[in-house]
């Protein structure tokens, strides 16, 4: 077993062999389609059931969960595969192609990374990681090990995003310099318990905690609920803005903002708030076809929060969504429709013929690269820039400040926002 200090030592050691060398690790060739690959899978419960279950017309060497109970029902399914609580245990012994990381945000990037750094392709949930550094991190040693790899946004690969993408550039609302993303729920609220309930003897509650700082147990922090404490979790923004954001990335060819602000209700040093508005401004750009594209200000509202079109009441309220403003009207959409307006201008308007493949399957398409050495449409590229954008909303609701940004250096022209860039790790799990 690799403990935390040699597992620092050997991620860094093979990143300093990759960097020095200027190549990547060897990698594995091309396999046939009829071929399996070894897939590791780091959680399987809740959202990472779904994950598992996406992946299991591969062979599925092996299994890791903090949490007995869920290790052994998908042990139950898989009975061939090994079984670890420590991902770091597996990704050491384990000789595996591809690993499918679905742990809580706080250890995407520990678990991402080793596999990485060890040449498997990877798999991760969104939002890619836990803070922007380490996006910036899971995104160059992607690209740096050849790897190929995916995150889990799943509506990625639905057929109405690839329409609306097409709409966009088409310009059949014009140039657009406005975007608007929203959705009604919210992760956010709480304070630290003060009881110490024991630690169900189901649960390795510590290796759960991960880079996170300690703090005593309780069932308020997992399952699911991690997700509105800052030291796991990102809130609302954290887990739904990697989904409805993603539109306006792909449609309108965004990467780095270069101004960032946001307000909500009054900053709490654990937990997320109950709604937030974030903004972000991109510079211009070229767009896919190469043509220059005009600055665009892209806003986001949770937690009940509308658009202002929508709370105006000059377009019809709708629970989640993405609106794009251009010169010559208006288009919403979400996960499974699209609608133009004003509706009278566009009563007859017909959009031109697919140009956008459609996916093979969200997990098949990463399934099917990992064998031919082909690229997925949300690889770490993609999607480590789509998180860092998320994440850089969160840092300016928690630090109060707008700041502007520079995305080649991580750096924050506000102060109060720097620190928030990465983390404080716990000893033996700093990246």
């Amino acid at each position: 077993m690799l403990d935390r200090r040699d597992f620092l030592r050997t991620s860094a050691a093979l990143a300093a062999v990759s960097f020095v060398s200027g190549c990547a690790a060897p990698r594995r060739g091309r396999m046939s389609p009829n071929d399996k690959l070894k897939i590791g899978v780091i959680g399987v419960a809740n959202r990472a059931a779904a994950n598992l279950g996406g992946v299991s017309g591969e062979e599925i060497t092996a299994l890791c969960d903090i949490d007995d109970h869920y290790l052994g029902r998908a042990a139950e399914a898989h009975p061939g595969a090994a079984r670890y609580h420590d991902f770091r245990d597996m990704l050491e012994r384990e000789r595996l192609d591809a690993v499918v990381v679905s742990t809580a945000d706080h250890t995407h990037a520990p678990a991402t990374l080793m596999a990485l750094e060890l040449g498997m392709d990877a798999y991760c949930e969104k939002p890619l990681t836990h803070n922007v550094r380490e996006a910036r991190l899971v995104a160059e040693a992607a690209r740096r090990r050849g790897a190929v790899t995916q995150m889990g946004t799943q509506i990625h690969a639905g057929a109405n995003y690839r329409r609306v993408v097409e709409l966009v550039r088409s310009g059949a609302i014009g140039p657009v310099r406005e975007c608007h993303a929203w959705v009604g729920k919210a992760w956010g609220g709480g304070e630290l318990p003060s009881e110490r309930p024991p630690i169900p003897p189901n649960l390795r509650y510590n290796l759960w905690l991960g880079p996170a700082a300690y703090r005593p147990y309780h069932p308020t922090y997992l399952p699911a609920n991690w997700r509105r404490w800052w030291d796991f979790g990102g809130g609302t923004l954290g887990d739904m803005g990697c989904h409805l954001i993603d539109l306006a990335f792909w449609a309108l060819d965004l990467r780095h903002p270069v101004r960032v602000a946001a307000e909500g209700p009054p900053v709490h040093p654990q937990t997320a708030p109950l709604w937030m508005r974030a903004r972000w401004d991109f510079p211009a750009r070229r767009g896919a076809d190469g043509a220059l594209l005009e600055p665009v200000s892209l806003h986001w509202s949770d937690g009940g929060k509308l658009p202002p079109q929508m709370e105006s009441g000059a377009l019809p309220a709708r629970g989640m969504g993405v609106l794009f403003v251009g010169e010559r009207g208006e288009l919403f959409a979400d996960y499974g429709g699209w609608k133009l307006y004003p509706e009278e201008e566009f009563a007859d308007f017909s959009p031109s013929a697919p140009t956008i493949p459609d996916s093979l399957g969200h997990y098949r398409e990463w399934i099917e690269a990992c064998k031919s050495r082909g690229a997925t449409t949300c690889d770490f590229d993609y999607s480590g820039a789509l998180t860092e954008t998320v994440l850089l909303g969160n840092i300016a609701y928690r630090s109060g400040a707008a700041f502007d940004w520079d995305a080649a250096r991580l750096r924050a022209s506000e102060a109060r926002a720097q620190p928030l860039v990465s983390r404080e790790y716990r000893e033996g799990w700093e990246l």
